[in-house]
């Protein structure tokens, strides 16, 4: 019987993926950012998680354009199942009774809602998990179609295409479900799709030359390239 396949890295790019995610989903409830920027008339504000989320397109990149699609999207759905149990958590906490001083000091369920607690509301965790499957899985088949057509060839085409396709399908779900079931004004909408838009595609291509390397790094290391056939 053959030994099943075991890679030295693929555990601590999946957690970093994983985490990602979860961190920027709770801050994407927790603050909208307005930097006094504006184009085209249109207010650049964001929410807090375009901070860091981008970066779990670069980790999907990554895992697509070494391990393969299947792996990607096995971490994809785990990321899935740990953005839905971080939900439940904090409805649980939500809801169980506060203490009396904590609630004096801080303001009790009612701070805990405005700043924490969105990210348990039905809105805001069906605009979450919506847009992240959506564009995250249209990403890595994207990515992984590319390659074989191109040969292996210029990753840098490969990311960015599947970047600007699945951030902007992200992007587009998560504002319109958020914004319908009320936890961003509509007043915003068209602020917050530009500017997440932009500013998750931007950072994306800042980084590509960190992709090239730990793409690089992992295949040499692992001994894998994979290619979708």
């Amino acid at each position: 019987m053959s030994q099943p396949v075991s890679f030295k890295y693929l555990d601590v790019v999946a957690s970093f993926f994983v985490v990602i995610l979860v961190v920027s989903n709770i801050a994407s409830s927790a603050k909208i950012v307005d930097l006094g920027i504006s184009l085209f008339s249109i207010p650049l504000v964001f929410d807090g998680g375009t901070i860091l989320f981008p970066l779990a397109y670069v980790v999907g990149d990554v895992l697509t354009e070494v391990y393969g699609f299947r792996t990607a999207r096995r971490v994809i759905f785990i990321g899935f199942a740990a953005l839905v149990l971080t939900a439940v958590v904090f409805f649980v906490l939500g809801i169980l009774p506060a203490e009396a001083n904590w609630s004096a000091d801080t303001g009790g369920n009612a701070a805990y809602s405005a700043i924490l607690g969105g990210i348990s509301y039905g809105g805001i965790v069906l605009a979450s998990l919506s847009a992240y499957l959506v564009g995250e899985l249209s990403n890595a088949i994207i990515l992984s179609k590319i390659k074989v057509k191109m040969k292996g060839r210029m990753l840098w085409v490969r990311t960015m295409g599947s970047t600007l396709v699945g951030e902007f399908l992200d992007t587009a779900i998560f504002v319109l479900i958020a914004s319908a079931a009320g936890v961003f004004s509509w007043e915003i909408f068209w602020s917050l799709v530009l500017t997440n838009y932009i500013l998750k595609c931007g950072i994306e291509a800042v980084v590509t030359p960190f992709t090239y390397w730990v793409s690089g790094f992992l295949k040499r290391k692992e001994g894998i390239d994979v290619y979708d056939n």
